[in-house]
């Protein structure tokens, strides 16, 4: 009779985590955290019925309807969504000329164009606003040209310098990572520079001209600096009357606002991720990380 041995295992042991991997998701946690917190504050003190934004009276509606009542602050919403509209439309047909050009040029002005563009990127805002301001006043009183005495032109005009070299650049890191070949078979078949441009060059860049115009309304939309300077009476931009309500105490209906422009920007950032979605060109993530 055979004997048979019978083995006996232990219990499992408890595999260690990586205490790298913890820190870093701790670390993760704590920036998210940092990041959506106050916007979490924000939206919940939209719905304050007290008549200081820091003072907690009850739950409620009355902070939405005193918004849209309001006639200054409908004023300065309708303001910032239609210069951001327009610039939005500016800099994105600028900025999609620019970029593809850019990425299929190569010669020293294409080099000195890039570091101009560059260049308005990291010039911080303020100097922006005092050299543009001067500009303003020369063309518009001293060169008569009525245009320039306009608040919402002028608003238009900052907000598209501001957001051209960020659709520009978007535009061209998408056009580099792609083949000139597919242009020059279409030239080889006979098609002419429009119909190059119209059925072949456009849709490989719609991906970054979404994401481009999308991040130029945003831009425009939360401009605070340059549009406090140029400014004239009747058209003040929501983000100059919200930093004007820092002085005499913030009201709820600041933080009814935002909540709907918060709700506005995420619907357009849906909108986009469903089109780029459908044509088959990718998250709006993986555009924005490519570009």
């Amino acid at each position: 009779m055979n004997a048979t041995t019978v083995t006996t295992k232990g219990p499992p042991r408890k595999r260690l985590r990586d205490p790298f991997a913890v820190l870093y998701w701790l670390l993760a946690a704590g920036v998210f955290t940092f990041l959506f917190a106050p916007i979490v504050v924000v939206v919940i003190y939209s719905f304050n019925d007290g008549r200081l934004l820091g003072a907690w009276q009850g739950f409620g509606f009355k902070a939405y309807h005193r918004a849209v009542t309001d006639q200054t602050i409908r004023d300065a919403v309708k303001i910032s969504l239609i210069s951001g509209v327009f610039a939005s439309l500016v800099a994105t047909t600028l900025g999609t000329i620019g970029g593809v050009l850019l990425a299929r040029t190569r010669s020293k002005w294409a080099l000195i164009l890039t570091a101009l563009l560059a260049i308005t990127l990291v010039t911080p805002e303020i100097i922006d606003a005092v050299s543009i301001l001067p500009w303003f006043v020369t063309l518009g009183t001293d060169g008569h040209l009525l245009i320039f005495n306009n608040g919402l032109v002028r608003l238009v005009i900052v907000h598209t310098s501001v957001a051209l070299a960020t659709v520009t650049f978007m535009v061209q890191a998408r056009m580099a990572g792609m083949d000139p070949a597919i242009e020059e078979a279409a030239s080889d078949l006979y098609a002419s520079a429009w119909n190059r441009f119209r059925q072949v060059t456009l849709p490989m860049a719609r991906p970054s001209i979404m994401a481009g115009a999308l991040m130029a309304f945003t831009l425009s939309l939360d401009n605070t600096v340059v549009s406090s300077f140029v400014a004239l009476p009747g058209y003040t931009s929501w983000p100059v009357y919200l930093f004007g309500t820092v002085r005499t105490g913030m009201r709820p209906e600041v933080a009814a606002v935002s909540a709907l422009m918060l709700v506005l920007t995420l619907g357009a950032l849906a909108l986009v991720a469903v089109v780029l979605k459908r044509s088959g060109e990718g998250s709006l993530a993986s555009t924005l990380a490519a570009s």
